[in-house]
């Protein structure tokens, strides 16, 4: 196992694998979102996603003590799961997320804003999510940055945008002028998850979190490729599979 020294961490015989197998990836990649944005008591967080990286954001930032945070994302199950832990949720298929984002800040704007989409979000009824997805198709653009334009014009100015979502390559029209006046903070890269693991368990075993809450389905290896099809697209409410050799 290469790096075996500097990656691996011993786990307490207290915890279940479950509890233990999201230190390793998404809990420290929505907790590494959540520190980023360095939440103030009187903060709205608003996290564009509601998949695992999202709701582990979500109850990052309930941790670290934001005012409210709103999730968005268009699948039921992970609205739900977004509001089982105390989210405001925005279902961008049936509204506006901008009116919505206006409403629910007094007209401000949230002061940290959260894209754990990236490069895959999915195709809404805006302009912008059209036209990448075009300009995608004709492989004139690598991924589709409209999740980010959104935040760029929603946030308050002053305000943090953290990047978790992951982009691969070339965006397109992205507001930059917009971020300057508004003073912007950017804060992305990959996730430093050595840096949060003890931090994180600790966190676990002293009951603040169970990070085992988001999954949905426990399935035998060799029911591994099925459950691929049903993660991708969406289908049975999965929104994340452990599987066990």
């Amino acid at each position: 196992m290469p790096w075996a020294d500097h990656t691996h961490v011993k786990v307490p015989d207290s915890l279940t694998d479950e509890q233990a197998l999201f230190l390793g990836d998404i809990f420290p990649t929505g907790w590494q979102a959540a520190v980023q944005c360095e939440i103030e008591p009187t903060d709205t967080v608003a996290i564009w996603g509601a998949g695992p990286v999202g709701q582990m954001a979500l109850r990052s930032a309930v941790i670290l003590g934001a005012r409210q945070v709103v999730v968005i994302d268009l699948v039921p199950e992970r609205l739900a799961m977004a509001r089982a832990g105390g989210a405001i949720t925005i279902d961008f298929g049936n509204e506006s997320v901008v009116e919505r984002l206006k409403d629910i800040t007094g007209g401000k704007g949230p002061e940290k804003c959260i894209d754990a989409v990236g490069l895959e979000a999915h195709v809404g009824h805006s302009f912008d999510s059209v036209y990448d997805r075009v300009k995608q198709a004709v492989m004139l653009e690598t991924d589709r940055p409209h999740v980010l334009r959104e935040m760029i014009y929603v946030c308050r100015p002053a305000g943090t945008l953290s990047i978790p979502g992951v982009y691969g390559g070339l965006l397109d029209k992205i507001p930059f002028g917009a971020a300057m006046n508004k003073g912007l903070t950017f804060r992305m890269g990959q996730t430093h998850v050595n840096r949060w693991t003890d931090d994180l368990l600790r966190r676990v075993l002293d009951g603040q979190i169970d990070p085992s809450f988001v999954i949905t389905h426990s399935v035998s290896l060799e029911e591994g490729p099925a459950m691929y099809k049903t993660f991708r697209d969406k289908e049975d409410g999965c929104i994340k599979v452990v599987m066990k050799p």
